[in-house]
């Protein structure tokens, strides 16, 4: 090929003599590392998804290589312009594919300050029209580049919340999308529209604003920060595992999604992140940094996210990760999915009897809740079982089940006697709530922004900043003392504990009893299946039904002024 693309270049800029040996050696050069870059970049679709260790020394070559094209297009760029015709909408390409790299480079490694780097590189195409000629051009596969990365972008800056400047990017998206389908007259000028309409529907997916003095909204961010969980205070004796590797399964039918993230993907996400860092001062390349210039803080755990994956795919990557889970270590497992529930009566009630939850059969799916059989003497296949995550409670696993069927997983046994705990969403609930579940489940709401979630069952809207802010600060202090009340209780089950070292579950776990304690207060929450569980069960009276605990929720609900949906009868003691 660069043979080719050379003598394009000789025939067409005269003869060969009157080009200096110099400029021809710098066209060849740039022609070799740009066939390079690709064919690298291509065979990154055939490494492995799952394992974290194969990939790395192929990105490191990879990044290798696109470092020294930029630089080289950087640095020649009148030559190339000159002799090869490099057009602007290449060198977007190339800027393109640099943030792509860092993207994934995020997704096999949870890193969020790589989503920094892939937004400098997205951000600077833009800033300099490196697409703007594409549309002069009648090339309706040179738009479509230009479109992908848009949507690229769009993912990148709904994973920073940089929710302006996805507004923005959606207003020009659907003008190049308008253009696009009005020059060309193509077949996916649907799927274009769709793209579009699943960014609108994410984008609007939280049910509360909070909004500043000249009513422009607050961005909150819900990634761990330095004050996110409440510290270990003297006396508090907890474990010292550490949460490792995560799996974030999605397969919700009918929820919000975009690119393969559904709504609560996305906020199941960010509650395991930290707020992302500066990359620059921090480490050079991915995959290259020296021990000495790691950042000083512990790493996010690793993620894997599946949407809608099929049984073998959810168990080959749970398999993976069980395997690769370092010492005293935890293994969570989030499950955001449609109900499937048992038909017909079974004598046993072994861990194959409840049902579970859905996973993908690769074939058109009934709409509905509930997933029913044929035969009924035989047990659903595409479905999670409890029993069949029996095998991996031989380490320390954390479970949320967020489902219309999640109390399944209330029949667990640990036969390993290895640290578990599940926390299950309510089943069903209250009608007079308006039913959100397209926009995300409540449950997994209050595990990623406990205050919006609040919000909303209170009735709540909208609010200014200020007040947001003392609220903040005022669960701030229920979480601490959920965290006392943990630690304190005589009778709570050693593996809630033994998790409690760790700050992402600590969080989990004191933001899963203030709901739970939220949804036994609200005076609509009035049937068993409206509350939470958990295997192990906790000990209501010094947890979820804790009286000190119960009027800190009425005096947070008192200063919203939304005291009169709880009931204040729990309180007698008081």
């Amino acid at each position: 090929r660069t043979e080719l693309v050379l003598r394009e270049i000789m025939s067409s800029g005269g003869a060969e003599d009157d080009i200096p040996q110099a400029e021809r050696k710098t066209v060849t050069d740039f022609c070799y590392l740009l066939d390079k870059s690709k064919q690298l970049f291509n065979g990154l679709r055939d490494l492995p998804q799952y394992g974290q260790k194969q990939w790395q020394s192929y990105f490191g070559r990879t990044f290798d290589v696109y470092t020294k094209l930029w630089k080289f297009q950087q640095q020649h760029r009148q030559v190339l312009d000159n002799r090869y015709g490099l057009k602007r909408w290449q060198i977007g390409e190339i800027a393109s594919k640099i943030g792509q790299l860092y993207y994934h480079y995020y997704l096999r490694t949870s890193e969020t300050s790589y989503l920094n780097e892939a937004f400098s590189f997205y951000s600077a195409i833009r800033q300099r029209s490196y697409y703007s000629q594409v549309n002069k051009e009648d090339r309706p596969e040179l738009v479509v580049k230009k479109l992908r990365y848009y949507a690229r972008f769009i993912v990148v800056c709904l994973l920073l919340n940089k929710m302006d400047v996805v507004k923005d990017l959606v207003k020009e998206l659907s003008d190049e999308i308008e253009d696009y389908t009005h020059r060309f007259n193509t077949e996916d000028q649907v799927e274009w529209n769709l793209v579009l309409q699943e960014v609108a529907a994410f984008i609007e997916a939280d049910p509360v604003m909070v909004l500043n003095d000249d009513n422009t909204i607050v961005i909150t961010s819900n990634r761990l920060s330095e004050t996110g969980a409440p510290l270990l205070e003297q006396g508090m004796i907890v474990g010292q595992l550490a949460l490792a590797d995560a799996l974030i399964i999605g397969n919700c039918n009918n929820q919000v999604k975009f690119s393969e993230l559904t709504i609560d993907m996305f906020r199941m996400l960010q509650a395991l992140e930290r707020e992302p860092m500066n990359l620059a001062s921090q480490m050079n390349k991915p995959g290259m940094q020296e021990s000495t210039e790691k950042p000083a803080r512990r790493e996010n755990p690793h993620k894997y996210l599946l949407y809608k994956p099929t049984f073998s795919q959810l168990y080959t990557f749970l398999a993976a990760s069980f395997k690769e889970l370092p010492a005293n270590s935890v293994l969570l497992i989030y499950l955001s999915a449609t109900g499937v529930f048992p038909s017909g009566r079974s004598d046993s009630e072994g861990p194959y009897d409840f049902g579970g939850v859905l996973t993908n059969s690769n074939r058109d799916i009934i709409n509905g809740d509930a997933i029913h059989k044929r035969n009924q003497s035989y047990k659903e296949m595409h479905c999670l079982h409890p029993g069949d995550l029996y095998p991996f409670t031989r380490k320390p696993l954390f479970i949320i089940v967020d489902s219309s069927n999640s109390v399944a997983y209330k029949n667990f046994t640990n036969l390993f006697g290895q640290p578990l705990v599940c926390l299950l969403s309510p089943t069903a609930y209250p009608k007079a709530l308006q039913d959100q579940s397209q926009r995300g489940s409540l449950f997994t709401l209050f595990l990623n922004n406990p205050l919006m979630a609040f919000l909303f069952v209170s009735g709540l809207s909208s609010m200014r900043r200020g007040l947001w802010e003392k609220c903040q600060d005022y669960l701030r202090k229920i979480n601490r003392d959920i965290a006392q009340l943990l630690t304190h209780s005589r009778s709570i089950d050693q593996s809630f504990l033994q998790f409690f070292g760790d700050e992402f579950l600590r969080l989990l776990l004191t933001r899963f009893i203030f709901c739970s304690a939220t949804m036994r207060m609200h005076k609509i929450f009035r049937e068993t299946r409206n509350y939470p569980e958990s295997y192990p069960q906790l000990p209501r009276d010094e947890t979820v039904e804790n009286p000190h605990l119960q009027k800190h929720i009425l005096e947070l609900a008192s200063i919203l002024d939304v005291r009169n949906v709880f009931l204040e009868n729990t309180l007698d003691d008081y």
